[in-house]
């Protein structure tokens, strides 16, 4: 769970002066309602749209929790407190509750067709993220069946292709493996004999960047017959979306990344009504 400070800076975003309609039109008094999923799907980000009713003074109770396969019409989440309160809540929790819940949904179809063909293969997010909502996507992603990937630049080291502009290539690897001995070494390669050459110099982890499945295929048997695959996590990344991914995931690789996750989201509907 976040803190809510940071949940209340969407608040102040959305009302920095209080809710004009509201504070003209609503006088003081009290209501319930209902928070309503409106399709199909995993639903996330109720945990934090209560906290934010609960720090206004609204009661809630919990219908589903996070992480759960809901329908059409299921009720998420129960309200009842000042109408003002919940008015000035509504559009902030439905964002996030719609954002997050997409995110966890499209990771969650796209996890069952990666384990389908390959039980072994994890689909996981990228960096590819909303900024200021980060922690939310990320979450989002894990209670879709997925893996965050690295949070932020700090969680770990991934050697990309603008770094090996400046450093050579080998020089690179040595020197994040000299940097620290608690942080696993990611490096993206696009050719066959990178990927030799990023295995043998001690890499954890190689990304195969944009290749072409007869080109990973290659690559991943070059490294069997080197004596050298079940000693990396193979990554693949680049291009993969929802009308190539079996393609990849029967591949054998260990992980499937996918800015697809976060940076093209489809907002999952849910509604709040009050009621009479």
């Amino acid at each position: 769970m976040v803190p809510i400070e940071y949940l209340l800076q969407f608040i102040e975003e959305d009302a920095p002066f209080g809710d004009a309609t509201s504070d003209a039109v609503i006088p003081d008094i009290s209501c319930t309602a209902v928070i309503r999923s409106e399709q199909e799907g995993i639903i996330a980000g109720l945990e934090e749209a209560s906290a934010l009713f609960t720090y206004f003074g609204i009661q809630v109770r919990s219908e589903v929790a996070d992480g759960a396969l809901v329908r059409r019409g299921d009720t998420l989440r129960s309200l009842s407190g000042n109408a003002k309160k919940i008015l000035l809540v509504e559009r902030t929790a439905l964002n996030i509750i719609g954002r997050m819940s997409g995110i966890a949904t499209r990771t969650h179809q796209m996890a069952g067709v990666v384990s389908t063909i390959n039980p072994r293969c994890r689909v996981a997010g990228t960096r590819k993220t909303c900024p200021g909502f980060r922690a939310l996507d990320k979450k989002a992603v894990v209670l879709g069946g997925g893996e965050p990937h690295r949070s932020s630049l700090s969680d770990g080291i991934l050697i990309k292709d603008n770094h090996l502009v400046l450093v050579p290539f080998v020089d690179a690897i040595r020197a994040a493996k000299n940097a620290t001995r608690y942080k696993k070494i990611e490096v993206e390669v696009e050719t066959l004999n990178d990927a030799l050459v990023a295995a043998k110099t001690g890499a954890d982890i190689i990304m195969l960047d944009n290749m072409s499945p007869p080109l990973i295929r290659e690559t991943l048997a070059a490294l069997t017959n080197e004596g050298l695959r079940d000693a990396v996590i193979i990554e693949l990344s680049g291009g993969i979306d929802d009308e190539n991914i079996k393609a990849y995931a029967a591949l054998g690789a260990d992980v499937i990344s996918l800015g697809a996750l976060t940076h093209t989201v489809k907002n999952f509907s849910v509604n709040l009504e009050i009621l009479p």
